[in-house]
């Protein structure tokens, strides 16, 4: 071959594969991980596994949208088709500059990813990708087309075919084939078209016009109306069943001015800012919305801290626990389940796998409490970020009717994390402190990877990920106001903001005056990021907690006691500080300033867990900045005079008291029936019911028994803090396989290659080919050969350095074949350099199906 002479065309997609570099290769790889689930052997098998229907259809799905109408357009082209062809397919007859700049990126990745292979004169795209997306009776095309001439008429007469050239105008043709070529040839033509349509009468022209963006097909009666007949007279409508034509797809182009697509979409769609605050103002908001994030998941698992709910038969929370939840934390149902779903996506709260299986904090709750703030925040932020668990799925409804509960099966949705941080990104894009018009990041999602239908069919659901991500982003902090927070962009691993973080305003309203003006531009469009790697994301993690910790207020050691029995904290407390008063009160009121009201009950509580009053009014004197009240003295002083003046035991149960008359007085009480008591002794009375009910029956009638002993002792009651043994958080449920790191990738185009090197290798010809004449290598064939022929060939390599193609057999009993260079041969053993694997092996000579030399330079010219 001439230096000068092109090479060939590539004839197959495992050819146009095997012209790639490795770079090239690389990026196919990584755009389709599937690809190398297991590692091809050889480039044949990759081109096989790219065209397979699983693989194809999950390629498609991650098309963007004018990606997926340029392969829409080649499905409804020649095959092969020129790209000038594709180009007034999507264009028209009038051109579109914005059409024309953008196809030369979509045509390039359909390359890369091998749905479209061959030359610019010869684009073919690839035969499963045209089948699923080339129109057809049963899957409509987006374009709107129908079917070709060629494909409406394969089941008419001939006669009927010659009717309708004739009627046409054309002449008459000797056979069906070269009358469907001309009829096909005439609607192609522009101007014989417009001719034919001239004389066309109104009517007709209208039932075109109707049929000319799709649906393609009509219905028709027994005895069409002249407009219909005139149509039909001359293939304008072609039958297709009784009753039912279709607009031939050439007919179709003319109508549209060659445009396959009405609408073609070469641009994404801009993110709109719907407002602009300032940065300060939006870290501000995010950073208090962050630290209430903190504060309901541990109020969260101080209710369930003695055990929660318990798990369901099927898994999860029931319905009507649901419901407690969201009213201990006083937030509705679906946010109630968010929370739930983020303290289990974080390991905080897990089954305890006991018989009565319960939910229950696990032993790295403890931990996480033990950290500053900010970095508990950054646990809870990084395990949403990963988590495929979809919480905005609690309460509706599985493939088999039955509802999604919280923490139960069946609320995985791979493409949940992938869909967080593509909206995320979509935030950081625009100017700091702008708030995105929600349905401008729809429709820029939708744009980047079109619905192609699916389960989820009451709404497309990446559309309602990105919805409960803007909720749940501004629910945990890392939005405010709608607008990415500093040490949100810090999580997604994007630069550091430009204001200056280190003193932040509490956010206030804003005037006219903090409006900044909306600069509406439109964004270039990057290919939809992936997730960080656990490393990546770990460093971003502990950026976006450096940013937000000078943000978060230092956690305060006093209250400011009031004269009406309550006590405000106007900010965080410490930890021992809030989980004291937490006993010793009842938290009526949170927000910016936590409202505590202190009660008999709460005091009694207080006593219970062993505290003496003037613990209780040390404690307060200790951290409040006013003075004790004397109202709330007189109640402890009151409370601590009665506690444990009665005792209650186990007889079943029995209560005693010094003062008979006191006793006089339950018995005597109507409320008391239900306890069955009775006298025992002038100081004893004896209850059919356990110590636990007799304990609560009479603080209900208004008294302040202690329980005690069986040695007579008061008994101090503390909160017994249950935990489940250690538990890991959920995996994520992985979308499909994970993008290769570039060390794969390498060594996995290593072995590809090498292994095409085997298959394709000529060998030279043994005593089974007579011929004398080079052969590739069949593919799968192993050679055959006698021991000692394999013996004598391979000691033979060794002394020229040949190559040699072998066929091996592993331990495990897999055929492959591999191209090697023989080092030595000792002991049963070959010692070669393996070209397949691109490094030394050894082979055992007994595992060698047989052998043959590779053909050199001088046999292929010979």
């Amino acid at each position: 071959m001439s230096t000068e002479e092109k090479p060939a065309a590539p004839r197959s997609l495992a050819e146009a594969l095997r012209a790639r570099d490795d770079d090239s290769l690389a990026a196919l790889l990584r755009s389709r991980p599937d690809l190398i689930t297991p590692v091809p052997t050889d480039l044949t098998q990759l081109a096989t596994r790219a065209g397979t229907r699983a693989s194809v259809v999950r390629a498609l799905e991650r098309l963007d949208l004018f990606t997926l109408q340029t392969a829409q357009a080649l499905a409804v082209a020649p095959d092969p088709a020129s790209y000038a062809r594709l180009l007034g397919l999507l264009t028209g007859d009038d051109g579109d500059p914005a059409v024309a700049a953008a196809l030369p990126r979509a045509v390039g990745l359909l390359r890369e990813q091998a749905l479209v292979w061959g030359g610019d004169d010869r684009l073919r795209l690839v035969r499963t990708a045209r089948e699923l997306l080339a129109p057809s009776p049963q899957h409509p095309s987006p374009t709107g087309l129908g079917p070709t001439v060629q494909e409406a008429t394969a089941g008419m007469s001939p006669g009927r075919i010659q009717e309708i050239v004739a009627e046409a105008g054309l002449p008459s043709t000797h056979d069906a084939v070269s009358a469907v070529a001309s009829l096909t040839a005439l609607f192609s033509d522009r101007a014989r078209m417009r001719a034919l349509l001239a004389g066309a009468p109104e009517e007709s022209v209208q039932v075109l016009e109707r049929l000319m963006w799709g649906p393609p097909y009509g219905q028709v009666t027994a005895d069409p109306a002249p407009r219909l007949r005139w149509l039909l007279d001359r293939g304008l409508l072609l039958p297709t069943a009784p009753g039912t034509v279709v607009l031939p797809r050439e007919v179709a182009l003319h109508l549209r001015a060659g445009r396959a697509h009405r609408t073609p979409e070469p641009v994404p769609p801009a993110v709109e800012p719907a407002a602009t605050h300032r940065p300060q103002v939006v870290d501000a908001t995010a950073a208090g919305q962050a630290l209430t994030a903190l504060a309901t998941v541990e109020e969260l698992l101080k209710e369930w801290d003695e055990g929660g709910p318990a798990v369901l038969r099927a898994g999860g929370l029931s319905v009507r626990d649901l419901k407690r939840t969201a009213v201990a934390l006083d937030v509705s149902e679906p946010v109630a389940a968010f929370w739930v779903e983020l303290a289990y996506a974080a390991g905080l709260i897990a089954s305890d796998g006991e018989a009565d299986e319960r939910y229950a904090a696990t032993p790295a709750y403890d931990e996480w409490l033990e950290r500053p703030a900010a970095e508990r925040w950054g646990r809870l932020a990084e395990a949403w970020l990963a988590a495929t668990r979809t919480p905005g799925l609690v309460g509706g409804r599985d493939a088999k009717d039955r509802t999604l509960s919280a923490l139960g099966p069946g609320l995985d949705r791979s493409a949940a994390p992938e869909v967080r941080h593509r909206v995320l990104g979509l935030l950081a894009a625009l100017p700091e402190g702008a708030a995105p018009d929600a349905e401008s990041v729809l429709a820029r999602l939708h744009w980047e990877r079109p619905s192609r239908g699916g389960r989820d069919t009451e709404e497309d659901l990446r559309a309602r990920l990105a919805r409960w991500t803007l909720t749940e982003a501004e629910l945990l902090g890392v939005t405010g106001r709608g607008a990415l927070s500093g040490h949100g962009r810090a999580l997604l691993g994007a630069p550091a903001p430009a204001h200056a973080p280190e003193h932040t305003p509490a956010p206030e309203p804003e005037g006219p005056g903090d409006k900044l003006p909306v600069h509406h531009h439109r964004h270039p469009a990057p290919a939809p990021p992936g997730t960080l790697t656990p490393a990546e994301q770990a460093v971003a993690t502990a950026a976006a907690t450096r940013l937000l910790a000078p943000l978060l207020p230092e956690p305060l050691d006093h209250v400011l006691l009031q004269a009406d029995l309550t006590a405000v904290a106007p900010g965080p407390l410490h930890r021992p500080l809030a989980e004291t008063l937490g006993v010793l009160a009842e938290v009526e009121s949170k927000g910016g300033a936590t409202v505590y009201r202190f009660t008999p009950a709460s005091v009694r509580r207080a006593l219970d867990a062993g505290r003496s009053a003037a613990d209780l009014h040390a404690f307060l004197a200790e951290h409040s900045r006013t003075p004790v009240p004397q109202p709330l003295a007189y109640l402890i002083d009151d409370v601590a005079r009665r506690h444990g003046h009665l005792r209650v035991g186990a007889a079943s149960a029995y209560v005693r008291c010094d003062d008979d008359a006191l006793l006089n007085e339950i018995l005597a009480d109507k409320r008391a029936a239900g306890l069955r008591l009775r006298r025992l002794a002038p100081t004893v009375l004896a209850a059919q019911a356990d110590p636990a009910t007799l304990l609560e029956g009479l603080r209900a009638m208004g008294f302040a028994p202690a329980a005690e002993s069986a040695e007579g002792d008061v008994l101090i009651t503390r909160a017994h803090a249950h935990r489940t043994p250690p538990r890991t958080a959920p995996e994520p449920v992985p979308d499909g396989p994970p993008v290769p790191d570039a060390t794969l990738l390498a060594a996995a185009i290593r072995a590809i290659k090498a292994g095409d090197l085997a298959a394709t290798a000529p060998r030279k010809p043994g005593p089974a080919d007579p011929s004398g004449t080079e052969t590739p290598l069949p593919g799968g064939e192993l050679p055959r050969t006698g021991s000692a022929e394999t013996l004598a060939t391979v000691q033979a390599a060794v002394l020229t350095g040949q190559a040699l193609w072998i066929g091996y057999v592993n331990a495990e009993g897999a055929a492959s074949q591999r191209v090697i260079a023989p080092v030595r041969v000792e002991g049963g053993f070959v010692t070669a350099y393996d070209h397949t694997a691109d490094e030394v092996r050894t082979f055992a000579l007994h595992r060698i199906t047989g052998v043959a030399e590779l053909a050199g330079e001088e046999d292929e010219d010979g």
